[in-house]
């Protein structure tokens, strides 16, 4: 009967916090695609749901029921239940860092797709493994590396 406790208390806190499900849902999908897709613009998608559940997250996470602003005016007792601005901070902070992912890794896709045609992840080891076979010719047996 222990064993099945955890995936109990799981299963209550879901049934309890529906925003809960929905930031599960969205982290399943996110990492579902970036480990089930071949096409690499699908994985930086799935990779920013992922991201986008895991922020979510972390707000609803420090929502304090009838909190206010922790703004104290001069003489006033902080009686009231204040809310800390620290997850939004954090948050937002991870929300540049992660649009500077995104832009990255479609860079990366970008220069991908110029040189091998194709952002698929099998034909992309395909053609890796082709390069890999084929002796140096042209500019590149002349000592220049091919970036």
């Amino acid at each position: 009967m222990t064993d099945h406790l955890p995936i109990q208390l799981a299963l209550d806190v879901l049934a309890t916090r529906h925003a809960y499900a929905v930031f599960t849902v969205l982290l399943c999908i996110g990492l579902y695609m970036m480990i089930a897709n071949p096409h690499l613009v699908k994985k930086i998608i799935g990779l920013n749901l992922f991201q986008t559940a895991i922020f979510l997250f972390f707000i609803a996470s420090a929502y304090v029921h009838g909190g206010s602003i922790p703004i104290v005016e001069s003489g006033g007792a902080p009686e009231a239940t204040l809310v800390s601005p620290l997850p939004q901070v954090i948050v937002l902070t991870a929300i540049v860092v992660g649009v500077s992912l995104t832009a990255v890794g479609l860079a990366l896709c970008v220069r991908i797709y110029t040189e091998y045609g194709t952002l698929r992840t099998d034909a992309l080891r395909e053609a890796m493994a082709e390069e890999d076979d084929l002796p140096a010719t042209g500019a590149d047996s002349q000592g220049g590396e091919r970036a």
